[in-house]
C-alpha cells in the first residue's frame, strides 16, 4: 500500500469513528436554489489569499477562486485538477507540466490562460515590492515557470520536492488575473475577482459579505446554491445565531459545551461533524527583543508548561484536545508516544522541569521575568489559552500581561514584530513536513514566521527532508528539525485541535476533513428545502 493510500485509509478510519457515523448512505439529488447563510468568528483584515493564513479571510474569499489543483471532496486526501485538466511529472520529477481546462472564465468575463497561472504563480514565489507571499518558502525551489501556449503550465525545479502536489492543491493559492496584475500587483488585497462558482456581492466592515452563484462556472451544473451570506459573529452570539437558527453553519468550529447548548435548541434540525483538525497552537518568542533572545529564557518557559494538566482541562472547555508537536499525534510524520515523552517540554516529571525552568532564569538574570502576550480576541481557545499559560508561568515566577487583539490588529502586530510572544498556529491543509514546518525556517525567506529567527541549520534540514523520498530518512530529519526547533524554544507547541461542525440539517453536500481551510468553495452545497 502506498503512503498515499495508507493515509486516506486511516484518516476515513478515523474521521468516521471521532464523528461517531456509518459509512455514507447512497447520495441524495441535489436541489438547486436558495442562499445558505453562516457565521465566520472575525473580519478579514485583507482579501488576498497569498498573503494570509486564517480562516477569517479563507471562508469569506474562497467561494470566489479556483486553484490550479485541490484535495477531493470525496476521497481526501486525494488530489484532483481544479483549472488543471491534467497534470504530469518528468521522470526525473523536476519538471512538472499542467493542461488547463478548457473555457475557464474569470467572473469578468475573461479567459483563463496559461498566463494567469504562471503570473499567479510567480507573485507566490518572487512577490514584488509592496506584495506579500506568507508562503514564499514553499514555492522558492521553483527556479522557472513557462506558459509556451494558452492551455498548457511548466514548472520546473531545482530538485526534488516530495509535498509539491500538496503544495500546488493548497486552498491558499488563489488564482488572479494576469492583466489586473499587471495593472496593480496589490489589487487581490481590495478586489474580488476570480474564476470560482460565486461572483462576489458586497462586503463592508460589521456587515454581510455576499456572493452570488456564478453562471460561467467551468464545473458543468454548479454550484448548486444561488448564493451565500457570510456574517461576521463570534462568541456567544455566534452560539446564539447557531441555537436560534439564524445562521445555518460555523465552518470553524465550537466546543464541546457550545456543541451540547447549540443540540439541545436545535435538536434533529442541526447535524455535527467532529474529527481532528490540522491546526496546532503554539507560543512563538520574538528572538530579536531582549531578553527573549536568550534561548535561556526560552527554555525555561516551555519547561513550565504542564501540558497533562492542559490537555485534561481544555479539552473539556475548549476545541483544543491532544498535546503534541508540530507534526500531528497519530499520523505518519508524528512522534510516537515513546519519542514524544523524550521531547523537552513533554516529560512526566514536572517538579524537576520547574526547578530547571527556575534554575535557567536566574541564570540568564530574569528571575522576575514580565512577558507581554499578543492573542488574538477569540475566546475560544485564544483567550483560554492565554489563562492557561499565565497560571502555567506564574508557578515558576513570571508575570504575563495578556493582550486580546482584533483579527486586523493582530495580523499588523505580528508583521510588525511588536510583542515579546504571541500565540500563533499552525493550521495546515494537509498533514505534510514540507507544508507544517516551512513556518519555521528562517525569517528571512519564511515572513510567517513568529519567532523572527534565522537558524541556517533548520533551513538545511528543511531542505534535505523536502527532498527525500525515502519515507524513514523523512521521518528522521523531521525528528531532527523538531528538536532544533523545540530545543532552542525558538516556539513551543501546546496542544493540536479538534474540529466541532455544526451545521443544519437541511443544509448538504459539503464535505468535513481535518482542515478547516477546505472545501470552503461551496460549489457542491445545496439545501434541502
Amino acid at each position: 500500500m502506498t503512503m498515499r493510500r495508507w493515509f486516506g485509509a486511516w484518516f476515513l478510519g478515523l474521521a468516521l469513528a471521532a464523528a461517531g457515523v456509518a459509512a455514507p448512505a447512497a447520495a441524495e439529488t441535489p436541489r438547486r436554489g436558495g442562499t445558505l447563510v453562516f457565521g465566520v468568528a472575525n473580519e478579514p483584515n485583507t482579501f488576498d489569499c497569498h498573503a494570509s493564513n486564517t480562516f477569517a479571510v479563507l471562508h469569506f474569499v474562497a467561494p470566489h477562486y479556483s486553484t490550479l489543483l485541490r484535495f477531493a471532496p470525496d476521497d481526501y486526501p486525494r488530489i484532483v485538477g481544479g483549472v488543471a485538466e491534467s497534470w504530469s511529472p518528468s521522470p526525473d520529477r523536476l519538471t512538472w507540466t499542467f493542461r488547463l481546462r478548457e473555457g475557464v472564465r474569470f467572473h469578468d468575463g475573461s479567459v483563463l490562460t496559461s498566463e494567469d497561472v504562471k503570473a499567479t504563480f510567480e507573485r507566490l514565489r518572487a512577490p514584488p515590492s509592496g506584495v506579500v507571499s506568507i508562503r514564499r518558502a514553499q514555492f522558492d525551489n521553483i527556479v522557472a515557470i513557462e506558459a509556451p501556449d494558452p492551455r498548457t503550465v511548466v514548472m520546473r525545479l531545482d530538485a526534488v520536492d516530495t509535498a509539491y502536489e500538496s503544495t500546488m492543491a493548497s486552498p491558499w493559492n488563489c488564482i488572479y488575473s494576469a492583466a489586473l496584475l499587471r495593472s496593480d500587483p496589490q489589487y487581490p488585497e481590495r478586489r474580488v475577482m476570480g474564476t470560482g462558482p460565486f461572483v462576489f456581492g458586497e462586503y463592508r466592515p460589521g456587515a454581510p459579505w455576499t456572493g452570488s452563484r456564478f453562471d460561467g462556472y467551468f464545473e458543468q451544473g454548479l454550484p448548486y446554491l444561488d448564493g451565500f451570506r457570510a456574517i461576521p459573529i463570534q462568541g456567544q452570539a455566534s452560539i446564539n445565531a447557531l441555537a436560534g437558527g439564524q445562521i445555518m453553519a460555523e465552518f470553524r468550529g465550537v466546543s464541546p459545551p457550545q456543541r451540547d447548548r447549540i443540540r439541545a435548541a436545535r435538536g434533529e434540525r442541526i447535524r455535527f461533524h467532529e474529527g481532528d483538525r490540522i491546526s496546532v497552537y503554539m507560543v512563538a518568542f520574538n528572538t530579536e527583543r531582549t531578553p527573549f533572545s536568550d534561548p535561556r529564557v526560552r527554555r525555561a518557559l516551555n519547561l513550565a508548561v504542564d501540558r497533562r494538566v492542559g490537555e485534561a482541562a481544555m479539552t473539556r472547555i475548549s476545541s483544543v484536545r491532544t498535546a503534541g508537536t508540530f507534526l500531528r499525534p497519530g499520523t505518519p510524520m508524528g512522534p510516537t508516544a515513546e519519542e514524544l515523552v523524550r521531547i523537552p517540554g513533554f516529560g512526566p516529571d514536572m517538579l524537576a522541569a520547574r526547578a530547571e525552568a527556575r534554575r535557567l532564569l536566574a541564570e540568564a538574570g530574569q528571575p522576575a521575568l514580565r512577558i507581554r502576550l499578543a492573542i488574538r480576541n477569540l475566546p475560544e481557545p485564544h483567550q483560554q489559552l492565554a489563562v492557561f499559560l499565565t497560571d502555567q508561568w506564574r508557578q515558576i515566577g513570571v508575570t504575563t500581561e495578556n493582550t486580546p487583539l482584533e483579527n486586523g490588529p493582530w495580523q499588523a502586530t505580528l508583521a510588525s514584530g511588536n510583542y515579546d510572544a504571541i500565540i500563533d498556529f499552525s493550521a495546515d491543509p494537509v498533514d505534510d513536513p514540507t507544508i507544517q514546518l516551512e513556518r519555521f525556517t528562517s525569517f528571512d525567506r519564511a515572513p510567517n514566521n513568529a519567532t523572527r529567527a534565522i537558524d541556517r541549520t533548520l533551513d538545511g534540514l528543511f531542505e534535505r527532508q523536502r527532498r527525500a523520498v525515502d519515507p524513514a530518512a523523512r521521518r528522521a530529519l523531521v525528528r531532527e528539525f523538531e528538536a532544533r526547533v523545540i530545543g532552542e524554544a525558538y516556539a513551543i507547541p501546546l496542544f493540536w485541535a479538534y474540529r466541532i461542525i455544526p451545521i443544519a440539517a437541511n443544509v448538504k453536500g459539503w464535505t468535513f476533513s481535518p482542515s478547516h481551510f477546505l472545501y470552503q468553495d461551496l460549489s457542491t452545497v445545496w439545501i434541502d428545502e
